[in-house]
């Protein structure tokens, strides 16, 4: 993996992060899911689970987005 970040072209760079995002976005998904399941109706969490996912996966999807074209260029 080192010597792949290493000679990684922009692009690669920012779609390992796009991805990396997305995959935030799909935990934090889980998350709030769990959270909506709850036994205990009162036992609210503290964490904005719903506004992490929309953040994460607009940022992904950006710059996934930008990566993409590149890495068809070449």
């Amino acid at each position: 993996m080192r010597e792949f970040l290493t000679f990684a072209s922009e692009a690669d760079i920012l779609a390992v992060w796009g991805a990396g995002f997305l995959l935030f976005a799909g935990i934090t998904l889980v998350m709030e899911r769990r959270r909506a399941k709850r036994a205990k109706i009162d036992g609210v969490g503290w964490v904005p689970w719903t506004g992490l996912f929309l953040i994460c996966a607009v940022v992904g999807g950006g710059l996934l987005a930008v990566a993409i074209p590149g890495m068809i260029r070449g």
